[in-house]
C-alpha cells in the first residue's frame, strides 16, 4: 500500500496525482491518497489557503497511515508524495515505521535558493530506504545541485531526463510526458518490490 499525499499548490486529484495513482495502481501496487487540512478546507469553503505548517502536516500524515493500515492491515506500508507531501513523507518516516518512502520532485530547496539542512535532514540517515524520482532539470533541486548533497545510504534516485518539478520534459528532449510519468512509475513499482517483506 502505497499512501501518497499532495503537494503546495495542487490537490490529491490533480491531473498529475490522477495519473502517478493510475499507472502505479497498473503495476500492482495499491494508492490511497489523502489531502492536508488546508486543502480540504480549500475544497469545501472554497479560495486559495497556504500550506499549514510543518506539524500540521506531520499530525494529518500520521492519521492517513494510521487509517491505511487498519484499513489494509495486510499491505505493508510505504509513504510517499508529490513535492513537500514527499518531504512531508520522509520527515514522518521515523514515527509512522513504513517500510519505504517514495518521493516524487523532491524540494531539496525553495526556488532560486541554496539547500538548507532541514531540507537535506529527512535524507541523510532515514529509517527506511527511500527513492527519490526527481527530473534532471528540477528548479527545487537538478541532477547537477543534488550531486554535490550528502544523502543517506539508504536513499536511492531515479533520474527522469529533461524532467521539470513535475517529471514533465520539454518537447524539444523528443521525450514525452507520458512515458515520463510510466518511467517513475516503474521505478516505484519495482522500489516497492524490493523493500517489501
Amino acid at each position: 500500500m502505497l499512501l501518497l499525499a499532495h503537494g503546495a499548490g495542487a490537490a490529491m486529484d490533480s491531473e498529475f496525482m490522477d495519473a502517478m495513482a493510475a499507472g502505479i495502481a497498473a503495476r500492482g501496487v495499491s494508492v490511497a491518497r489523502f489531502e492536508f487540512p488546508y486543502m480540504h478546507r480549500r475544497r469545501v469553503e472554497g479560495g486559495k489557503r497556504p500550506p499549514d505548517r510543518m506539524p500540521v502536516l506531520l499530525a494529518a500524515f500520521g492519521v492517513a497511515a494510521a487509517s491505511a493500515r487498519a484499513r489494509w492491515p495486510e499491505l505493508p506500508l510505504v509513504i510517499g508524495g508529490k513535492s513537500m507531501g514527499g518531504r512531508a513523507a520522509a520527515m514522518a518516516a521515523p514515527e509512522i515505521g513504513p517500510v519505504g518512502v517514495v518521493c516524487l520532485g523532491y524540494p531539496f530547496h525553495p526556488a532560486g535558493k541554496i539547500a538548507t539542512p532541514e531540507r537535506l535532514t529527512p535524507l541523510a540517515a532515514p529509517p527506511c530506504p527511500v527513492l527519490v524520482v526527481q527530473g534532471t532539470r528540477d528548479t527545487l533541486g537538478s541532477a547537477e545541485e543534488v550531486a554535490d548533497y550528502a544523502l543517506g545510504s539508504a536513499v536511492s534516485i531515479t533520474w527522469i531526463t529533461d524532467g521539470d518539478h513535475s517529471l514533465k520534459p520539454r518537447k524539444a528532449s523528443g521525450l514525452t510526458p507520458d512515458a515520463a510519468l510510466a518511467q517513475a512509475a516503474d521505478a516505484i513499482a519495482a522500489f516497492v518490490a524490493r523493500i517489501s517483506p
